[in-house]
């Protein structure tokens, strides 16, 4: 092998006696532990499509983590694997949170049924009643059932309203061969409260709520798991009850689980070590925070992203508590350097309170008596990685080594 950048990082054996995705929420192993009631209910209502006929539309909510996309993709699986590749029922997936406008959803699931590549609906350009007339024609070709899956389908509904699910819930009343059942994926157990009633009483025929894991539980995942990506003696003992509790701690999000023993492991492995130790969960749990941290701060809106970086900059000033109309002076300087349109301060308030939600900052009420009410806001993550990804953006990248011209008052 020639020498390269690599060279010195290549080990000459891995942690990972397989595949490290294995450790991966994507993955989908032969049993999924501890959801063994939410497949049964799952099943029972799906049998139908077997029989050729619609099942019943369900919503699916949990918190993060908590197996919703692991139970619905081993489910679908084993309906395909049942109907042995008859072609009568085809069952489709679909992630709202990449696919999030009604053209998209409408576009992607034509797609699917269209073979003839000259013919397929194009990314952009038809308008949204030609694409679903397409896409009734092709299901419709042959008798079949179409079990469409949408995952994050609160995302959807927040950016593109609900026509989307008006079309596919009503879509059976216009098909002679095929039918149309319709399963959301949500967090939100509030988000059916915006839909339009007749979407709503449509999408909502069966519902089911999947509960947390506890630590027991966790544990159990994390050991079935272990087995299938890991050698004998290389996770201390300690490991796996270590991961199940923090993620426990969390929502018993079996994700977080995930990663946290994914990582330890990586992190062990970089540093050579011949076994996955309690202080390498340690460091793994630091990462993935500060990689959250990232990632929250990376998605934000600019207004929101002006807004954070006030704080940022008045922390370096040396001014680490401000108060509202302090960072709302500090924004409107900011907005100004970047010419962007300037927020009025009540909108400013609410996004303060955004970036509090997300744990970006932490803003709490300070009574000044007769004085009034404010907030009284400092950062709650690490200034230099928060600064760091705020100039990621080309907007925010203008006010690389700014200085405030506006000082803060003391408080």
């Amino acid at each position: 092998m020639q020498d390269t950048i690599f060279q010195q990082f290549i080990r000459p054996k891995s942690l990972f006696k397989g595949d490290r995705d294995v450790l991966r929420p994507s993955y989908i192993p032969d049993v999924l532990p501890h959801r063994e009631e939410q497949i049964d209910q799952l099943a029972s209502v799906l049998v139908t499509a077997l029989e050729g006929q619609r099942p019943s539309n369900i919503l699916l909510f949990g918190k993060t983590g908590t197996g919703k996309t692991a139970t619905i993709k081993y489910v679908g699986k084993e309906l395909e694997r049942a109907t042995s590749g008859a072609g009568n029922v085809h069952f489709v997936y679909m992630n709202c949170e990449i696919v999030d406008t009604q053209y998209g959803v409408l576009q992607n699931l034509g797609n699917l049924f269209i073979h003839d590549f000259e013919s397929r609906i194009p990314f952009t350009g038809w308008s949204t009643e030609r694409v679903y007339h397409i896409l009734r024609e092709k299901i419709d070709e042959t008798r079949r059932v179409i079990i469409i899956v949408l995952d994050e389908i609160d995302k959807l509904v927040s950016k593109s309203g609900d026509d989307v699910l008006y079309h596919l819930c009503r879509i059976n009343e216009d098909l002679k061969n095929a039918k149309v059942s319709v399963i959301g994926i949500s967090n939100d157990l509030k988000f059916t409260e915006f839909l339009d009633p007749r979407v709503r009483s449509s999408l909502s025929e069966e519902k089911m709520v999947f509960p947390p894991y506890n630590a027991e539980q966790l544990r159990d995942i994390l050991s079935q798991r272990a087995k299938i990506a890991f050698d004998e003696n290389v996770l201390e003992a300690s490991v796996i009850p270590l991961c199940a509790a923090l993620a426990a701690q969390e929502h018993g999000d079996a994700r977080r689980a995930l990663d946290l023993l994914r990582v330890a492991a990586e992190i062990a492995e970089r540093h050579g070590l011949p076994a996955v130790a309690e202080g390498d969960v340690g460091r793994a749990k630091n990462k993935i925070e500060l990689d959250c941290v990232t990632e929250a701060v990376r998605t934000l809106p600019l207004q929101s992203k002006l807004v954070l970086m006030g704080v940022v900059l008045n922390e370096e000033g040396g001014n680490a508590k401000l108060t509202t109309g302090d960072l709302y002076e500090t924004y409107k300087e900011l907005c100004q350097c970047t010419s962007v349109a300037i927020l009025t301060q009540r909108r400013v308030t609410d996004l303060i309170s955004e970036l509090d939600m997300l744990g970006l900052i932490h803003a709490r009420v300070k009574s000044f008596g007769r004085g009034g009410r404010t907030k009284e806001i400092e950062l709650s993550v690490p200034n230099e990685e928060a600064k760091t990804t705020l100039q990621d953006d080309e907007t925010i990248g203008q006010l690389k080594n700014y200085r405030l011209r506006y000082q803060t008052t003391l408080m």
